[in-house]
C-alpha cells in the first residue's frame, strides 16, 4: 500500500474541512426552508381562525388567537 505524501493529506484533509463546511451550509439553508414554511402553515391556518372569530362574533376567542398570533411573530421575529 503506498503511503500518502504530506501534501496529498494536506489537500485531503483541506477537501474533507470544505465538504464538512458545505454540508453544514446546506443543513443550514434546509432548517430555514422548513422553518419558514412552517411558520407560514401556521400564520395561515391562525388567521382563518381570527377571521372566523371575527365572523362569529367572537370576542374571547378574537382576542385568545391574536395574542397566539403575537407570540408566533415575536419568537420567530417577524
Amino acid at each position: 500500500m503506498k503511503e500518502k505524501s504530506y501534501t496529498e493529506l494536506m489537500k485531503s484533509s483541506a477537501m474533507n474541512r470544505k465538504k464538512a463546511k458545505e454540508s453544514f451550509v446546506l443543513d443550514l439553508y434546509v432548517e430555514m426552508l422548513l422553518s419558514e414554511s412552517l411558520l407560514k402553515a401556521e400564520k395561515e391556518k391562525l388567521t382563518k381562525r381570527i377571521d372566523q372569530a371575527i365572523d362569529e362574533r367572537n370576542r374571547s376567542e378574537f382576542f385568545k388567537l391574536s395574542n397566539e398570533y403575537k407570540l408566533l411573530t415575536k419568537r420567530f421575529g417577524t
